[in-house]
């Protein structure tokens, strides 16, 4: 699993464009959690962790991977 720290959500449909954006990256098998509460996404897959980030950048949003 890949967990990301994202920032900036501040709605259900924040988490929604943040899931989308993620599981539309190529390696990503499922889109497990996105939680604006706790700023945490997870995914499932092999995908490039910044692939992601620059996916969620992509959504206006920021974020990284976490070790």
């Amino acid at each position: 699993m890949i967990k990301l720290k994202v920032t900036g959500m501040t709605c259900g449909h924040c988490e929604q464009a943040v899931q989308k954006a993620l599981a539309a990256v190529a390696g990503v098998e499922r889109v497990v959690k996105v939680d604006r509460e706790h700023d945490l996404a997870v995914v499932e897959g092999r995908a490039d962790a910044a692939a992601l980030v620059a996916a969620v950048a992509g959504e206006g949003y920021q974020a990284e991977a976490e070790a």
